[in-house]
């Protein structure tokens, strides 16, 4: 097969959580470029159709599924939903995410409990309702967003539930791709350093002395940067690969 055929998505369906702003959005468009048909999930309406809209010109279909990741039947809904349209789903995105910048003596539990059960118990809650689809379907891709902050402490600001969440994220990614490599479902994850979007204040002088010029490439990253790597893995091009952490940081996790 020519190298870059094995990029193309073209016929598979893809589901990205918290795909209506920000990384997710990105994402989307990028599994659509390469020829997916893709499910838009988030819980604002008017941000999802956006998106939809965003993605007319593109090869694949768009469906828009409005749902909780927390929610176990939300899931369940958005499963059946994107089968009913599409037949079946191919590949997962477990995008949607939470963070609170808060010194670790201020978190209360409500707020470690809101970032967990995004980060955390959301992606387990998708990832175990969609690979029992994919396991019965004969295979499957998953790709979870993690973080480099699941390797590092970030600075100024304190985030100790996300950076806990990431991490168990990128460990669940081990441990889920060991379990159903035999079923042919493949997990991987993508880990991102600072990016450009609305939930980023880059441009806040306290943050812009350790987030930009700490860094070797001394930049954020834009979403589309990401996109490559999204379709790569979720495609034949990442094949013989299953259980990773890809690190797309600007060499920042380099110090």
């Amino acid at each position: 097969m020519p190298v870059l055929d094995r990029f193309d998505l073209t016929g598979r369906t893809a589901v990205v959580t918290g795909s209506t702003r920000g990384l997710g959005r990105a994402f989307a468009r990028a599994l659509a470029e390469a020829g997916a048909d893709v499910v838009i999930v988030g819980r604002d309406a008017a941000a999802a159709t956006a998106v939809e809209e965003e993605l007319a010109d593109t090869a694949g279909s768009t469906l828009v599924v409005l749902a909780d990741v927390t929610r176990r039947d939300d899931v369940e809904r958005l499963l059946a939903e994107s089968t009913e349209r599409f037949g079946r789903v191919d590949v997962l995105v477990n995008n949607a995410g939470a963070c609170i910048h808060k010194p670790a003596l201020d978190v209360t539990d409500d707020e470690w409990r809101d970032v967990m059960g995004v980060n955390l118990d959301g992606l387990w809650i998708a990832s175990q309702v969609f690979g029992r689809h994919m396991i019965g379907s004969g295979g499957g891709t998953m790709v979870n967003i993690g973080s480099m902050s699941a390797s590092i402490v970030n600075r100024p600001q304190w985030q100790p539930a996300y950076n806990a969440s990431k991490a168990a994220v990128h460990h669940l990614t081990r441990s889920l791709a060991a379990e159903w490599a035999p079923h042919g479902v493949r997990v991987n994850a993508l880990a991102p350093g600072y990016m450009r979007t609305e939930m980023t204040p880059l441009h806040e002088p306290r943050f812009q002395r350790y987030w930009i010029e700490d860094a070797p490439q001394q930049r954020a990253g834009e979403p589309d940067e990401l996109g490559p790597a999204i379709v790569f893995l979720a495609s034949d091009a990442s094949s013989f690969m299953t259980g990773s952490v890809l690190t797309i940081d600007g060499g920042y996790s380099i110090y």
